[in-house]
C-alpha cells in the first residue's frame, strides 16, 4: 500500500506541475506583442502594436467568449498591451523598460551650494593633558596622624590645613629651649655687670687688667650661648607648626594615601596625598617638524596662537587655550616637536593625564570658496564633484585646499553659487538627470513610502491591471494586481 500511495502522489505532482507550466505558457505577458482575436476585436484585426480596444469589440459589441476579464477593462492580453504603454513596457510604471528602471526619470539628490566664508588653517596632533603643578603633600616630622581635615576629591588653597600630627612631643622640645635660653641669658646679663665693676675698679688701679679682658671674653662667651640658644628655641617652635600639615599649591586633592592613626615620618616616599593644580592646566602635544617654520613665525611676529580641544573622538570641545612654548628641540626619531598650550579649564572638563586631538589654529583664510566634504568625491580622474546645471550633473575636477570637519575649500573648478550633489551621488554620471529633493525625517519617509506604494498600486488598477505597485504594497495596489486579466489568479 506504501508504494502504491508514493506513485498515486508522484503522479499527482507531475499533473499539477505540467497544469502550472501549460497555464503559464497560455499566459500573455504584457510587454509581449501578441496577435488579437478577430472575434475579440469584433472582427477588425488592430494594427501591430497598437493598443486593444477599450470596450472589448472594435464594433461596440460585448467581448467575444473566451477573451478574459482584461478584455472588457480595456486592453486584454489578446488585444495588445494598454493604450498608455508603448511597445517594450513592462510589469511596473508604464513606459518603463524591463527591470523597473527608468534611465529617463530624474535621480533624486541632496545638493548644498558653494559659497564664500572663512575657514581656519589647523593642524591637528593627539597631545596629553598635565597639571600645571603636582606635588605630593608629605609630612616633614615624625609622629602620629592625630587628624585629617580634608575630603578626597577637595579643591584647596595654598596654606590650608591637611592634617594634625600629635604636637606635643615637639611642644615639650621648645619648652626646653625656651628654659635653656633664659638660663644662659641670665648669665649673660651678670656677666655684663661684672665686667663694668671690673672696668671701675681698674680705673681704680684696683685690679689687674688681665682680670677685666677674662670678664670680656667671658661676656662674649654667653652671648654666643644665647644666640644658640635663640637658634634652638626657633627650630623647635617650626618642628612643632610642621605638625599641622598644610597644602603647599592651590589644586585638586587626590585619594589619601595614609589613614588616621597611624605614624608618619619625613623620610615616607607616599606622603599623605597629591595635590594637582588644574585651573589652569596644560597640555603637551607633539606636531611634524615641517609645520615648525609657519608656528614659529606666527610666534616671532607676537601673536596668539590659538589651540583647541577635542575628545577622543573627535565630537566634543573640551575647551580653547592658547600657545604657550614651543620645545628647544624636535624629536629625531619621530620627526615631531613638542608643545605646550594652557587652558582655563573652569568647568574642570581636562585632567590630568587625559588623551586629547589637539587643534592648532595656524592661521585663519578670509573670501574663499567652501563646500560641504560629503560633496568632494576622489576618482580615476582626481578630485571631483558632481556639480547641477539646469536639473543635469556635471564632472567637475576640482582643486582642494584647506579641510575642517565640516568645510573644505576649494581652490579651482567652482565658483560661489554652485550647486553641488551632497547625497545620491552612487547613480549619477555625467549628464544624468537628477531632482533635489530636501532630506525627510524617518517617520515621515515611512508615511511617503507607504503612501508612493498605495498610490502605485491605484494607477495599476486603473490601467486595467498591467501595472503593479512599486513595492506592492498598500491596499490599492493589491487590488490592482487582483485584476490583472492576463494571469490565473491561482497562479
Amino acid at each position: 500500500m506504501g508504494k502504491r500511495a508514493s506513485r498515486v502522489a508522484g503522479v499527482l505532482v507531475v499533473a499539477v506541475a505540467a497544469a502550472g507550466l501549460y497555464a503559464y505558457k497560455a499566459e500573455r505577458l504584457p510587454w509581449q506583442a501578441a496577435t488579437p482575436s478577430p472575434a475579440a476585436n469584433g472582427g477588425a484585426h488592430p494594427a501591430p502594436g497598437g493598443p486593444g480596444t477599450g470596450t472589448g469589440a472594435g464594433t461596440g459589441a460585448a467581448p467575444a467568449p473566451g477573451a478574459g476579464p482584461g478584455s472588457a477593462a480595456g486592453g486584454s492580453p489578446g488585444g495588445g498591451p494598454p493604450a498608455d504603454s508603448p511597445p517594450g513596457g513592462n510589469r511596473g510604471t508604464p513606459g518603463r523598460p524591463p527591470g523597473g528602471f527608468d534611465m529617463n526619470r530624474p535621480t533624486p539628490v541632496q545638493a548644498a551650494v558653494a559659497r564664500k566664508g572663512s575657514i581656519e588653517v589647523t593642524i591637528g596632533a593627539l597631545g596629553t593633558i598635565t597639571a600645571r603643578n603636582t606635588a605630593t603633600v608629605r609630612s616633614r616630622v615624625d609622629g602620629l596622624l592625630t587628624q585629617i581635615l580634608f575630603r578626597e576629591g577637595q579643591t584647596v588653597k595654598a596654606g590650608d590645613v591637611l592634617a594634625q600630627i600629635d604636637p606635643r612631643p615637639y611642644q615639650v622640645a621648645l619648652d626646653q629651649a625656651q628654659g635653656q635660653l633664659l638660663r644662659d641669658q641670665a648669665l649673660l646679663d651678670n656677666a655684663r655687670v661684672d665686667l663694668e665693676r671690673y672696668r671701675g675698679l681698674l680705673a681704680k688701679d684696683s685690679i689687674a687688667k688681665q682680670q677685666v679682658d677674662a670678664q670680656v671674653a667671658l661676656v662674649r662667651q654667653y652671648e654666643g650661648t644665647v644666640v644658640a640658644d635663640k637658634g634652638q628655641v626657633d627650630n623647635a617652635r617650626l618642628q612643632l607648626s610642621f605638625t599641622k600639615i598644610t597644602a603647599p599649591i592651590s589644586g585638586r586633592l587626590g585619594l589619601r594615601q595614609v589613614d588616621l592613626g597611624n605614624m608618619v615620618r619625613a623620610s615616607d616616599t607616599t606622603g599623605l596625598v597629591v595635590i594637582t593644580e588644574t585651573q589652569p592646566i596644560t597640555a603637551v602635544f607633539a606636531i611634524p617638524a615641517d609645520h615648525l617654520p609657519a608656528v614659529m613665525r606666527r610666534l616671532g611676529a607676537g601673536q596668539t596662537l590659538q589651540v583647541e580641544a577635542w575628545s577622543a573622538d573627535g565630537r566634543t570641545s573640551l575647551g580653547t587655550g592658547k600657545l604657550v612654548s614651543v620645545d628647544n628641540q624636535i624629536d629625531t626619531t619621530t620627526g615631531t616637536v613638542k608643545l605646550k598650550a594652557e587652558f582655563a579649564n573652569r568647568d574642570n572638563a581636562l585632567f590630568p593625564n587625559q588623551f586629547f586631538n589637539a587643534r592648532l589654529v595656524v592661521d585663519t583664510r578670509d573670501d574663499v570658496v567652501l563646500i560641504p566634504p560629503a560633496a568632494v568625491q576622489r576618482g580615476s580622474q582626481g578630485t571631483f564633484v558632481y556639480r547641477i546645471d539646469e536639473g543635469l550633473v556635471k564632472v567637475v575636477v576640482i582643486k582642494t585646499g584647506t579641510t575642517s570637519s565640516s568645510r573644505v575649500e576649494v581652490l579651482e573648478g567652482l565658483s560661489a553659487g554652485d550647486q553641488v550633489v551632497i547625497d545620491g551621488v552612487d547613480r549619477l554620471r555625467e549628464g544624468a538627470k537628477v531632482e533635489v529633493v530636501r532630506p525627510q525625517p524617518r517617520a515621515g519617509g515611512a508615511a511617503n513610502g507607504a503612501g508612493g506604494g498605495a498610490s502605485n498600486g491605484a494607477a495599476g488598477a486603473a490601467a486595467g491591471g498591467e501595472t503593479r505597485g512599486e513595492a506592492g504594497t498598500g491596499p490599492a495596489g493589491a487590488a490592482g494586481e487582483r485584476r490583472r486579466g492576463s494571469r490565473p489568479s491561482g497562479s
